[in-house]
């Protein structure tokens, strides 16, 4: 799932998005288990398994995932009520989850918007694919993934002054820390990637992805997914030399009124959604030899021929100061008063700044699985007074 995710992520053209290579595997999965000829080859390799094992590998992702209480998913089919079923592979999808198709559009696409407003809690209120008269069966999977950070971030606006986000006031979220291994640097062919790890409740961790080059999100997505998996070398910036070790990091010697060192991380508030066809990219998702037309290729399914004509999916991913999660954030300031003593202690300081186009990674801690992945190319903006 993970690869492909990689392969998805490795299309990304810059523009602010995020995917979920999670959602649309089980889907692949049922379907590569009922097709045949070169569909079914192609099916199989999009997912990374022989067919024969995909339905109870997708059964079982989808108990994995419904395991943590951060995540929900589901599963959803609808059939046109003259459409008949092959009972093995009906069987082999998750119970409760079959619906009917009436052949009255407008009602049916209600249906099916009501069950994924339902399953997201509202965050996606429409399916991505639409209902029309030729529809004879619509298969859909739904991912929600909510967590609460550990520690919180801290609210604010600010004026950036370098990069391609220059005199633009935007919100930004701060948060300070005397555990430096949050963040590491890792050696990649696109060039150092700075990697800032953001845990969170229900086993979940969201994995900020800052290299070199912004302009190329692609590698930096790739990149990011490659050294979690171990296949970089990256180290803590703790072992990092004083300059700039690592993409948006600046490290320093100030006086202190601690010996520990302290690491300081601004991150722009965002959130970003997309509506992607998986048609456009059919050697990514196996999907290029099960749409044509000309004849049947899911006889595991149904006698009646059938082929694949919309493939959709809808995603939207918010980064707040609490966490994946609508919230409002009160803060009150704290000044000092009186003559402060002198600092005894020199100690190092970090400062990462991740405001410049940005990639994100959502990840489930147990399994390793990545939930969603995505690109941050324009932050949250505040209106600047007197403008």
């Amino acid at each position: 799932m993970n690869a492909l995710t990689a392969r998805w992520a490795s299309t990304c053209s810059g523009e602010s998005a995020v995917m979920s290579g999670v959602g649309a595997w089980p889907l692949l999965a049922y379907l590569a288990t009922a097709a045949d000829g070169p569909g079914r080859v192609e099916l199989q390799e999009a997912i990374g398994m022989d067919a024969t094992a995909a339905a109870p590998a997708a059964r079982a992702v989808l108990t994995a995932l419904n395991a943590s209480p951060a995540i929900k998913a589901a599963l959803g089919l609808w059939t046109r009520h003259d459409l008949p079923l092959r009972p093995a592979w009906s069987a082999a999808l998750p119970a409760g989850m079959r619906g009917e198709l009436t052949g009255d559009t407008s009602a049916d696409q209600l249906q099916l918007d009501a069950w994924a407003a339902r399953q997201t809690d509202g965050a996606i209120p429409t399916m991505p694919v639409s209902v029309t008269d030729e529809t004879l069966l619509v298969l859909a999977s739904a991912l929600t993934v909510r967590t609460t950070w550990l520690r919180p971030f801290t609210e604010g606006a600010t004026l950036v002054e370098a990069g391609p986000w220059v005199d633009r006031e935007i919100v930004v979220l701060r948060r300070s820390t005397r555990v430096l291994n949050r963040v590491q640097v890792a050696d990649t062919p696109a060039g150092p990637l700075t990697m800032f790890r953001v845990m969170g409740t229900g086993g979940i961790d969201v994995h900020l992805l800052l290299g070199h080059d912004f302009r190329k999100a692609a590698d930096v997505l790739t990149a990011g997914i490659d050294t979690l998996a171990k296949r970089y070398p990256s180290v803590n910036v703790d072992v990092l030399p004083t300059g700039s070790p690592g993409p948006g990091i600046s490290i320093s010697t100030v006086p202190a009124y601690q010996p520990d060192d302290l690491l300081t991380v601004t991150v722009p508030q965002f959130t970003a959604t997309a509506s992607l066809d998986l048609l456009a990219l059919p050697d990514v998702f196996g999907l290029a030899t099960v749409t044509n037309p000309a004849r049947g290729h899911f006889p595991g399914i149904s006698t009646e021929p059938l082929a694949i004509a919309q493939a959709r999916q809808n995603a939207t991913a918010t980064f707040q100061a609490h966490g994946f999660e609508a919230a409002a954030v009160t803060g009150m300031g704290a000044i000092a008063v009186g003559i402060a003593p002198r600092p005894p202690y020199r100690a190092r300081r970090v400062d990462v700044d991740f405001t410049r186009p940005f990639g994100f990674l959502t990840v489930d801690r147990r399994s390793r699985l990545i939930l969603t992945a995505g690109w941050v190319a324009e932050p949250e903006t505040e209106h600047l007074e007197g403008s």
